[in-house]
């Protein structure tokens, strides 16, 4: 529940410069919970969002005035004691719903948005192991987490609630995974931060709306110390192998520290949580071993090399490069940046804004503000513009677009992208992407990148590159171009799964030996022949029209929790997919992915592996995701 606080700490005018810097839509909702009364949440006044609105639905300024006073007198009784209504019932529930997200929402969705919403009666999310058998069965067993990123430190606490005893087995000297290895100059969140973070653990005090690398990183740090984590953690120790027993049913799990001192680890279960995007990919350039400046991934940025008056190459135009080169243009004395293909660039004014005291107060302040507000932005990011991104199957060329919504929308970036730089044209035509919206991740745009290449001190790059000298870069057309530093933002072994340790399951098969690079998993989870192995963002979890990575690790981490309860009811030591509801899911995943932008045969971008397959992407709405992974269904494994 949200604090209440006195109100001799706070005016009346400060609770009105606050509710200026609402979002009306929540705060309706949010008079609901106050109040009782939903007569508000009218057809006229129900929000019809604009892309490139600023969020308010386009409400008209008279409601929203009147919405603001109305919130005002009721949150003044609620400070003065006055107790909230019973909570609103399913059909009011409803109702709210359709009406913030602007669109009428199918029902299958409600008791997923109930949950994300924190207004369920329960949170099924939290391990309930209350039982004397569940909680014997919990103490006898042992689970080994190879990883302390988000994901590896959600399932320490969800196992924490179960009563379960676990080890965390982390190459770095701290947490938070890809936060605490990515500390290029302006890395930061892609998604809004209040998406961007544990549903059980809000933070209101955001300090800007796409938060910062430290900032995410201090985050996700006091999480390991509010929950205690940190001693159930081996830092700076690495895996190297994992087995499985198949006379005791466990797993053994080698591990080596950084003097090289070795161990293997007993355990009935292991849950992977080493990412996707953390093995830095450097494409293999001819001559690149003979460049004599100083040469490095984005991944590992060298803070010991200062960039000042130095001429700089950046290759890549990704998210990662999008957001170094307007940081350190202004720094170099010229900066070369080679690009493939142009990213589509989402308009995002926030992008780099701080979050204003107003908002922060009602987040923490106004009841079920801070809930219908991360609704809002969950919806609005991933499932509720999904339709979007699919290939129309009547529409005749997919080349630049993929339907007439997707066509429509191509047409409204391409006017933000050209409104920026109007006496650049040349530039311009060179930042318009030639394959539809949808077919790779895009990125945030405020304005700061397309002014950083239209810098006097910056050229924009597109013929390919033919090696590297000693001296700089060759492009393909002979001509070579001078460079002291060389910055790679190129990517990661993103289809390369798990490709850091060796997993050995029955009867001797490596894992990637059977994968041969092709990595599929049952839900991203679950493998045949790998009993008692869980991977978290494993194959075919990604996003593609933004949302939060969180969202999946939750719902990951409930399901392997609940896996584990499962042999804790039956008795069983093992728990092992069948081949054909894994073949069969597989099977279906590639048939939805090729019906999306990122699937179409020409669409060229890391979702896909070496075989041209989408490797990365779940191809259905989140909600899908979210109601499998509830609690595995026994029928869909073998119990030994």
């Amino acid at each position: 529940m949200s604090a209440v606080p006195k109100l001799d700490t706070i005016g009346e005018r400060e609770v009105d410069d606050a509710l200026k810097e609402a979002h009306i839509p929540s705060l309706m909702a949010a008079l609901v919970h106050l109040t009782g009364d939903a007569s508000l949440l009218t057809d006229e006044n129900k929000p019809v969002y604009d892309f490139f609105g600023d969020g308010q639905g386009n409400i008209k300024p008279e409601v929203q005035e009147q919405v603001r006073a109305v919130v005002k007198h009721a949150w003044l009784d609620y400070a003065r004691g006055k107790k909230l209504p019973p909570p609103p019932p399913h059909q009011t529930i409803r109702r709210m719903m359709d009406f913030v997200a602007g669109a009428q929402i199918p029902e299958r969705y409600v008791p997923f948005l109930k949950e994300e919403l924190g207004i369920a009666v329960e949170d099924t999310r939290v391990p309930r192991w209350d039982s004397p058998k569940l909680k014997d069965a919990a103490a006898k067993m042992k689970v080994v987490i190879v990883g302390a990123g988000l994901s590896g430190l959600l399932s320490g606490v969800r196992l924490s609630q179960a009563g379960v005893p676990f080890e965390i087995i982390e190459k770095n000297p701290d947490v938070g995974g890809t936060w605490f290895e990515n500390a290029y100059p302006g890395c930061r969140v892609d998604n809004p931060n209040h998406m961007y973070s544990f549903s059980f653990e809000p933070n209101h005090h955001w300090p800007q709306h796409f938060s910062t690398q430290p900032v995410l990183l201090a985050y996700f740090r006091r999480m390991a110390d509010k929950y205690e984590l940190r001693k159930h953690i081996r830092f700076e120790t690495q895996v190297t192998e994992a087995v499985w027993d198949e006379q005791t049913s466990r797993w053994h799990v080698h591990v080596r520290d950084k003097d090289g001192k070795k161990e293997t680890l007993i355990a009935n279960a292991v849950i992977s949580a080493v990412g996707q995007l953390n093995q830095p990919r450097i494409p293999e350039f001819k001559g690149r071993e003979k460049f004599k400046g100083h040469a490095f991934h984005t991944a590992r940025w060298r803070h010991d090399v200062d960039l000042t008056g130095k001429r700089v190459a950046v290759i890549g135009t990704g998210a990662t490069a999008f957001q170094v080169i307007p940081e350190i243009a202004p720094k170099v004395a010229h900066l070369d940046v080679y690009q493939r293909s142009a990213p589509w660039l989402g308009p995002t004014p926030d992008y780099h804004k701080d979050v204003g005291e107003g908002k922060k107060w009602l987040l923490e302040h106004i009841p079920y503000y801070d809930k219908w507000y991360r609704f809002w932005l969950f919806w609005t990011l991933t499932d509720g513009i999904l339709d979007g991104v699919a290939v129309d199957p009547s529409w005749n060329d997919t080349s630049k677009s993929v339907s007439p919504a997707n066509d429509m929308l191509r047409g409204m970036l391409i006017q933000a992208i050209e409104a920026q730089a109007p006496h650049r044209p040349d530039l311009i035509q060179k930042v318009i992407p030639d394959y539809p919206f949808g077919s790779k991740r895009s990125v945030r745009d405020n304005g700061v990148y397309i002014a950083a290449l239209a810098r006097p001190n910056v050229d924009l790059i597109t013929t390919g590159i033919r090696e590297i000298t000693e001296n700089g870069i060759v492009t393909e057309d002979g001509m070579e171009h001078p460079a002291e530093v060389i910055i790679y933002g190129t990517g990661f072994h993103a289809s390369d799964f798990l490709r850091t340790y060796r997993i050995v399951g029955r009867d001797g098969v490596e894992l990637h030996e059977k994968w041969k690079g092709d990595a599929r998993a049952y839900l991203g989870m679950n493998i045949p022949g790998f009993p008692n192995f869980f991977c978290i963002y494993g194959p075919n979890t990604n996003i593609v029209v933004n949302g939060s990575i969180i969202f999946f690790s939750e719902a990951s981490v409930r399901y392997i929790v609940n896996a584990l309860k499962l042999l804790a009811e039956t008795g069983a030591k093992s728990m092992e997919v069948r081949a054909d509801i894994h073949d069969d899911f597989n099977r279906r995943v590639d048939e939805e992915n090729k019906k999306m932008a990122w699937g179409l045969p020409d669409a060229k971008s890391w979702y896909k592996n070496q075989f041209g397959r989408v490797s990365q992407n779940w191809p259905w709405r989140l909600v899908d995701y979210w109601n499998a992974t509830v609690a595995p269904n026994p029928d869909d494994f073998t119990l030994t």
